[in-house]
């Protein structure tokens, strides 16, 4: 990092630090009690800071690693301090942690941008810092700052992860996922994607020579033809069933091999993977869930997704497959028509945004899920072509886990999709600066709004004295 662009980052993250502070500051004023899913995890840190480890509270559906950070953190800091009383663990102490999991969140995306894009010498110091502070005020991220909420914690911890293993240190990255693991059991997925990218950087070594070796030239593993993707899965079932490379393969992984393994000695005792309250957290085969994630990139990407070009792009695609497209359309139609379940929580809970977006959309008629095809359709022509810089072997092993992290959720809920998100955002090209300053400028308008409505548009439900918050 050069001097001027050590001095942006510092200056960027030093500003946004004291920001969250102020706007910490104004939430905590206005909610001084736990809210929503805090009066789980604000009871059960709690019962951790006064030694009761043992107490478990059993409509937590999450491992306790959010509470037992908390307590190695806020414990030793009391202990400094000479904090006493119930300052220790106090609402407002333990939401902090998540403010300095936001700052970490920061850094460790500028990180990630400058690992991932440093061959792209076009890319200025400026563009990567932008790109870093737009992503760590990304709303449904961002809002949760401020709540004593799994989901900061969840994304350090795998960001972290991702960011060994791309300078190699598995055996790091392994451990910090088994630590996002302990913040939420799904994050095991991207201990997978982990392993993955391993795995797709050595296929792709071998594709290329392959390649060489054919000395074939219109063959690209980036190319999207038919004849193409059958040559790679050809290729790629003929790699792994070699026992030499998977040997090679299992060397370089064996951290997260042995994770994952522990991840399911872990299912296998527990008897599922959610722990306490499974009644509303039955796992089923949920495909429109990667409609409504596509939908979900294309809200918070349009600078990348929704230019001219790229509908120009997607028009031409459409006259020259027509085949290829209408059997996507008419696969879509059959997913989502015996496919699509609603949560009880979903038509239940007026306090969260997929309420409304789902009663003033999808109730209004019956076919409205179904029209909507089109746009799903270009949603994920759009997100696919902003990922040909990568192989096909990478964007394969993605998509893998984007469809295990997602499908399984029967409920519709924007916090599943920050991790798919961000990981996705970190890997596509930088826009103009243009278009970064519009993408950070709509996140700063969502996340005023969002704030705006929550601390000042409070409302009460019937049989309840309690006062209620809109919120993500």
């Amino acid at each position: 990092m050069e001097r001027a662009e050590a001095y942006g980052f510092s200056g960027a993250m030093s500003g946004a630090f004291l920001l969250s502070c102020l706007l910490f500051a104004a939430v905590s004023r206005r909610q001084r009690a736990p809210y929503m899913d805090e009066v789980f995890h604000v009871p059960q840190a709690q019962a951790y800071c006064h030694g009761r480890f043992l107490q478990w509270d059993p409509m937590i559906t999450t491992l306790p690693g959010l509470y037992l950070l908390s307590v190695g953190v806020v414990k030793p800091a009391a202990w400094l301090l000479g904090w006493t009383g119930s300052v220790v663990c106090s609402v407002g102490m333990l939401r902090f942690i998540n403010l300095l999991f936001s700052a970490g969140n920061f850094y460790l995306l500028y990180l990630l941008l400058f690992k991932i894009h440093q061959k792209n010498k076009a890319v200025s110091g400026f563009q990567r810092i932008l790109s870093a502070l737009t992503l760590a005020v990304f709303p449904t991220l961002y809002f949760f700052t401020f709540l004593y909420y799994t989901d900061p914690g969840s994304v350090f911890f795998t960001l972290f992860s991702y960011l060994m293993c791309l300078y190699g240190n598995h055996k790091t990255s392994a451990l910090l996922g088994f630590c996002g693991f302990m913040f939420r059991q799904t994050n095991i997925v991207w201990t997978v994607f982990c392993a993955g990218n391993v795995v797709a950087e050595k296929l792709n070594e071998a594709w290329k020579i392959e390649l060489q070796k054919k000395k074939d030239e219109k063959i690209s593993s980036r190319k999207g033809s038919f004849s193409d993707l059958t040559r790679i899965l050809q290729f790629l079932v003929e790699y792994l069933v070699s026992p030499k490379n998977l040997v090679t393969l299992t060397a370089l992984t064996w951290p997260y091999i042995v994770l994952v393994s522990l991840f399911f000695v872990f299912v296998f005792i527990n008897g599922g993977i959610v722990v306490g309250d499974r009644s509303s957290h039955e796992a089923c085969l949920h495909f429109p869930q990667l409609f409504y994630f596509l939908s979900f990139t294309a809200f918070f990407s349009f600078p990348h997704l929704l230019t001219p070009t790229k509908i120009r792009k997607f028009l031409l695609s459409l006259r020259k497959h027509p085949v290829q497209y209408s059997l996507i359309t008419i696969i879509s139609l059959f997913l989502i028509w015996k496919f699509t379940y609603v949560h009880k929580y979903l038509l239940a809970d007026n306090r969260h945004y997929t309420f409304y977006v789902w009663r003033k959309v999808f109730q209004r008629h019956e076919l409205v899920k179904y029209l909507l095809v089109p746009c799903y359709i270009f949603a994920g022509w759009s997100f696919a072509d902003t990922l040909k810089s990568k192989s096909i072997f990478w964007i394969l092993m993605y998509f893998v886990c984007l469809v295990v992290v997602t499908v399984p959720q029967k409920l519709l809920e924007f916090r599943y999709f920050i991790l798919p998100f961000l990981i996705y955002r970190l890997n596509i090209p930088f826009l103009s600066l243009y278009r970064q300053l519009l993408e950070l400028a709509f996140y700063i308008l969502v996340n005023a709004v969002t704030f705006y409505l929550f601390l000042n548009r409070t409302f009460q439900w019937e049989n309840s004295d309690e006062v209620q918050r809109f919120m993500w």
